[in-house]
């Protein structure tokens, strides 16, 4: 099922995506670069008493170096396969936040990876304001460009679809304080998990 924040709702989860995605108590959030993905996750975190991870920063853990470090050397092809093979060390874990970066949803394996692991949250935010938190970050490889306005619009072209695909429970992120709209996902994220938990099958929950 994916929830709008306008509280709109559309079909019910499949039964296979049901069983471990509330099991593990797992929240995972996608958007794009600058929709506060970090931030809101270290909030949810805390709020809920759940460990925190960002995939970027795991990747940096693994690799010693930066993500456009990365880039440079082996390209984005090169570091979408590091992403997709951290997602899925992380994705095992239980009771995690996990923040996830803004391509991850480009790969189709890694979108199921992600469903089936965890309630998916898209956090929303347009183009001008993710321009506006992210035109002085440096960290960004893909917008080192002439025109990174333009290529946050191409981005977010390509990805938005897929976010809305992915996600169960999608919310603008907007200008209102991060406390305020983490209390507001968390009431989201309570209704979601109360259409949906009774839709596992007593046998279901008994798998380990």
């Amino acid at each position: 099922m994916q929830m709008q924040s306008s509280q709109e709702t559309n079909n019910a989860i499949s039964p296979p995506d049901s069983i471990h995605k509330f099991q593990s108590g797992n929240l995972i959030l996608v958007g794009m670069m600058g929709s506060g993905k970090t931030t809101m996750g270290r909030a949810l975190a805390k709020h809920l008493g759940k460990a925190f991870v960002d995939s970027d920063e795991e990747i940096i853990k693994r690799t010693g170096v930066t993500i456009p470090h990365i880039f440079d050397v082996e390209g984005e092809p090169g570091f979408r396969q590091r992403e997709a093979a951290a997602l899925r060390d992380l994705v095992r874990r239980d009771n995690l936040v996990l923040a996830t970066g803004g391509g991850a949803v480009l790969d189709e394996q890694n979108r199921a990876l992600l469903r089936q692991n965890g309630i998916v949250i898209y956090l929303k935010a347009g183009v001008h304001d993710l321009w506006q938190r992210t035109r002085h970050d440096r960290n960004r490889p893909l917008l080192q460009t002439g025109d990174p306005h333009a290529k946050l619009m191409e981005l977010f072209r390509q990805r938005d679809p897929l976010y809305q695909q992915t996600a169960d429970i999608v919310i603008q992120s907007g200008k209102q304080s991060a406390h305020a709209l983490m209390l507001r996902l968390v009431d989201e994220i309570e209704t979601f998990e109360k259409i949906n938990v009774g839709r596992v099958t007593p046998a279901e929950k008994k798998q380990p």
